[in-house]
């Protein structure tokens, strides 16, 4: 089918499906939900509450996430703490725009997604809003696969403590405290506070990690007036496991992790580890949310946020000559081990504000955004044999990144049409500057980025469903690492078609999305890793993304549910070139990296009675490349997996209590799902075999 252009159909997941009759729901919906779920675009509503809870045992919430449509879940240590990651339509966290109650969580300077930062981030989410493809008008960088917005719980409106506590594999553990004041002074104010511990061994050797997450609301309610205060975020310690591990290390020692190591004097055998490579990071939410009703007509929400960063990763450095770290040679001495910290302090700040205006058969949005990020990039070193190499500063450099921009948005119904149309300005300004030269770190330049954005869409009511046609063109900058890499990187540009069906057939419900992304100047990773294990990108020239994505979910009775998606796509770079100083490989069309052609989900539910509830879901993910030039050697194999998941309620003298189980890969799989090339071989991220996690979940009110 090379060459062919098609759409294909797509049907979101049961999640979506469920959140199409969310009148019952007792969260308090904010007006942007209620505007999203009547967009024409391919979305998915989850409530954390129903369809999450059963099993937030502690795993990130990528994980939680990895059997919605289109979704490959990853994580570094292979059991879903610490590091995880995810991609969606192929796409990879950098391309997926995520938001904390409208507020952009991305790095600034990565454009990457670090859950671990804020773990157990889902206890304190309500629900989370998932756009595939670009979407709306995000506040951050563009969505080049998807946008994820996590919108906040709130407090609830009686006196309540609640504790999960949770064990499992790898001895893993999670302890977790709430609790909420109810409605005092006059009825008008309530707050509510989190604190939870998770650790982790992990599956891969040594890769622990001991994470910290707090979360503090206080909301406000008189008359039209809502303000909520929130203040979030986490402490994570993680051993470094981002390295992975060759193909035949692979097969005889999954576990193996060569992060750390301390080799002997002629660097043949491995003598011990390093018992400190660690990544160290605190980072801290601050969130000012005011919701104003103006009249009967117009809704006024403003957001003033701050998130504070600062940590450090620490190497232990064997045979480094010492003019890396801009030090003299000792005694004649070129070379010795090192211990070294590269730290990154930052800081996030804005305003964003939008406001809602609702006529009869008109819904209109205008939004104004303008935020700074503040980053302060060096590094430190000392000498592990030398010890009058006290710590040093080696490098440093820091970097300033400024966005203004506005969006409108309107929504007119017309008999049983409704008429969407989306324009965005976003205006970039972005510069870095070396303050202290060292080890290649950082560089000098300066750039400024203006887009305009596009989006439009139409649809028909067709009795309880609709069928939907959207356009959206998006651009997007390259980051920190495609800039300091090659500085004639190109902007990417996304032209992205949709056309989709939601439908209700008796006890059938179904979701359909047509979808066609044609890229210019695709940023697709090339398989290597930088030395913080993140993804090296490069321009792809055009390339495209197209696929069926089909999905259902099916009440059979009151105690039986089945639920499914399947996502077919093709996924190609067009005329992909490799060039270098000898000479350009012209391979023609290859698949992208990392985007697989088939990926699907099936789940049985079963509920005996109100107090039991059984599930069973199967996720298989066909085969993938490496890089993109389709070499054999660098695909990684198709996969099944099958997990389970239970839980059981009662009260106790008016308590809730819950007792859960989950079991991951229940047919002890051995898979990998994520991965890398060093000097043209591949190297793999081992995910875990058959493991499980049991929790109790007491809530007291």
């Amino acid at each position: 089918m090379k060459g062919l252009f098609f759409l294909g159909l797509t049907v979101g997941s049961f999640a979506f499906i469920q959140a199409q009759n969310t009148d019952s729901l007792k969260i308090k919906e904010i007006e942007a939900i209620n505007f999203t779920k009547r967009l024409p675009v391919a979305k998915e509503i989850i409530n954390v509450q129903k369809d999450l809870e059963r099993k937030n045992l502690g795993q990130d919430l990528p994980m939680l996430l990895k059997n919605q449509t289109s979704i490959i879940s990853t994580s570094d240590a292979g059991n879903g703490v610490g590091y995880t990651g995810f991609r969606i339509r192929g796409v990879a966290g950098r391309g997926i725009n995520v938001m904390m109650n409208g507020v952009p969580f991305n790095d600034s300077e990565s454009q990457g997604t670090f859950f671990v930062n804020v773990p157990d981030l889902t206890s304190s989410a309500s629900q989370i809003v998932i756009q595939r493809g670009v979407g709306t008008s995000n506040n951050g960088v563009s969505a080049f696969g998807a946008s994820i917005n996590v919108i906040s719980k709130d407090p609830e409106e009686k006196f309540y403590f609640k504790t999960d506590d949770s064990y499992g594999s790898f001895n893993t553990y999670k302890y977790s405290a709430e609790v909420g004041s109810g409605k005092f002074w006059k009825n008008r104010l309530s707050v509510m506070g989190r604190y939870t511990n998770i650790h982790s061994d992990g599956y891969i050797d040594r890769a622990s990690s001991d994470l910290h997450s707090y979360n503090f609301t206080a909301l406000f309610e008189e008359g039209k007036t809502r303000i909520r205060l929130m203040a979030f975020g986490g402490k994570e310690k993680t051993y470094q496991a981002w390295n992975g591990i060759d193909r035949k290390t692979w097969k005889t020692d999954p576990k193996f992790n060569a992060s750390g190591a301390i080799y002997d004097a002629n660097w043949e055998k491995i003598v011990g580890f390093y018992d400190n490579e660690t990544d160290n990071y605190r980072q801290n939410h601050y969130q000012l949310l005011w919701e104003q009703g103006i009249n009967d007509h117009w809704n006024l929400e403003t957001t003033l946020h701050y998130t504070k960063g600062k940590g450090y990763y620490e190497n232990y450095k064997q045979g480094d000559p010492f003019v890396r770290y801009n030090l003299p040679d000792f005694n004649g001495e070129e070379y010795s081990d090192f211990i070294r910290k590269k730290w990154l302090n930052n800081d996030f700040y804005g305003v964003v504000s939008t406001l809602y205006g609702k006529y009869e058969n008109l819904d209109l949005n205008f939004g104004a955004v303008a935020n700074q990020y503040y980053g302060r990039h060096f590094g430190n070193v000392t000498g592990v044999f030398l010890p009058q190499i006290n710590e040093s500063e080696y490098y440093r450099n820091r970097s300033v990144k400024s966005e203004v921009s506005g969006f409108a948005k309107a929504l007119f119904k017309v008999n049983n049409f409704e008429f969407f149309g989306d324009l965005q300005l976003r205006n970039i300004d972005y510069d870095i500057k070396i303050l202290k030269d060292g080890d290649g770190e950082g560089g000098n330049l300066t750039k400024n980025w203006l887009f305009f954005n596009p989006k439009a869409g139409v649809n028909y009511r067709i009795g309880n469903g609709k069928v939907f046609l959207s356009y959206a063109h998006a651009q997007r900058e390259p980051n920190r690492d495609d800039l300091t890499a090659d500085n004639n990187v190109k902007v990417e540009k996304l032209h992205d078609f949709e056309a989709g069906l939601e439908k209700q057939f008796g006890i059938l419900s179904v979701t359909a999305n047509l979808y066609y992304m044609y890229y210019v100047n695709q940023l697709v990773l090339n398989g290597e890793l930088n030395n913080v294990g993140a993804f090296i990108r490069t321009n792809s020239g055009e390339s495209y993304r197209r696929g069926i994505e089909i999905g259902a979910l099916a009440k059979l009775s009151k105690q039986w549910e089945i639920s499914g998606n399947v996502s077919l796509s093709q996924n190609r770079n067009q005329d992909f070139k490799i060039e270098n100083e000898a000479l350009v490989r012209d391979l023609g069309n290859t698949q992208i990296s990392f985007s697989p052609d088939v990926i699907a989900n099936l789940g049985l539910k079963f509920n005996p009675n109100k107090n039991f509830q059984f599930a069973l879901m199967n996720q298989y993910v066909g085969k993938q490349y490496l890089d993109n030039t389709e070499d054999k050697n660098l695909q990684l194999k198709d996969y099944l997996l099958t997990d389970f998941n239970a839980q059981y309620q009662f009260k106790i003298a008016n308590n809730d209590v819950a007792l859960k189980l989950l079991v991951n890969n229940i047919f002890n799989k051995k898979y990998v799902n994520n991965g890398a090339v060093y000097d043209g071989e591949p190297y793999y991220f081992s995910q875990a075999g058959t493991n499980f996690m049991f929790g109790i979940s007491w809530k007291i009110q």
